[in-house]
């Protein structure tokens, strides 16, 4: 029977021993970790994600800064905002939530964060040194898929692992995780040929491609482990992952269900990226 690797359960875990770890602090100095969370236009995804956000830092003791801004501010006055943010000793975590609304080009904003304060872990600089394999804060949903793997005591060492989608927040930080735990790495995405033939061959299998349940049966390996980053919404508004997981269940060794599989772990890897820049920023060991 296929293990149902239900990260809702892990996040908890997490969030509690971060909640225990703050205490502990409070009790050495009055700092406390910030978090400030930008969100631009009024979204109701965006915004859902935003409360989750700030439900969690409040549960764990982080404080949480929130910024609601009109869709239509400008350019210039945004990345303002940011400047101030990256100068500001509260905050030690700047996240602003993507997409952003109009025709953007959202890297200026990435770009402008401090890398410091880049709990998103999608600056050039925190990009480039796991590129490298050094330390640095790391995109929240690739570290929640490699914790839950590591917690599900998932063998990642010479495994051939198929990563489908290249985004610069899932696809590509992933797949240098998986590479850094000495995995063999294929990356395939819209223009690769014999799609389903290539993720045959994969031990592991993560979807991050935002297509509901277009990885079937057909994609899968016997005994392989699915990892399904996609939170879409079907025909009938019910929301689905990129996998069918009903059909491919059978043939799996492992699985993450939609909802309450990576999802809930990326808000709590967001929580430790703030307290790790937090410890850092104020040479708390």
């Amino acid at each position: 029977m296929a293990i149902i690797m239900r990260g809702k359960e892990l996040a908890a875990q997490i969030r509690a021993d971060l909640a225990e770890e703050i205490s502990a602090i409070k009790k050495e100095t009055p700092k406390r970790p910030g978090l400030a969370v930008i969100q631009v236009g009024q979204d109701p995804a965006s915004t859902i994600y935003v409360n989750n956000k700030k439900k969690a830092c409040e549960e764990i003791g982080i404080q949480s800064y929130g910024y609601d801004l009109p869709a239509e501010i400008s350019d210039q006055d945004l990345k303002k905002l940011i400047e101030t943010l990256n100068h500001d000793p509260r905050i030690h975590g700047i996240l602003c939530q993507l997409p952003l609304p109009g025709h953007r080009d959202e890297a200026q904003f990435i770009h402008a964060i401090a890398p410091q304060k880049d709990v998103d872990g999608l600056h050039p600089l925190n990009a480039g040194l796991l590129l490298q394999g050094h330390d640095c804060l790391l995109s929240c949903t690739p570290a929640g898929i490699l914790t839950m793997l590591k917690a599900y005591d998932l063998p990642l060492a010479g495994k051939h692992c198929v990563v489908i989608g290249r985004s610069n927040m899932v696809g590509k930080p992933v797949a240098q995780l998986l590479l850094k735990e000495n995995a063999t790495v294929t990356m395939a995405h819209s223009k690769t040929l014999e799609l389903p033939a290539l993720c045959r061959q994969g031990d592991i299998l993560i979807a991050a491609i935002g297509r509901p349940q277009f990885i079937t049966a057909d994609f899968i390996r016997p005994g392989a482990v699915v990892i399904d980053v996609g939170i879409n919404r079907n025909a009938d508004g019910k929301i689905v992952g990129d996998v069918d997981f009903d059909r491919v269940l059978p043939l799996v060794s492992a699985i993450t269900p939609v909802p309450n599989g990576v999802g809930p772990m990326t808000i709590s890897m967001l929580m430790a990226n703030t307290l790790t820049a937090f410890k850092r920023q104020e040479n708390i060991s």
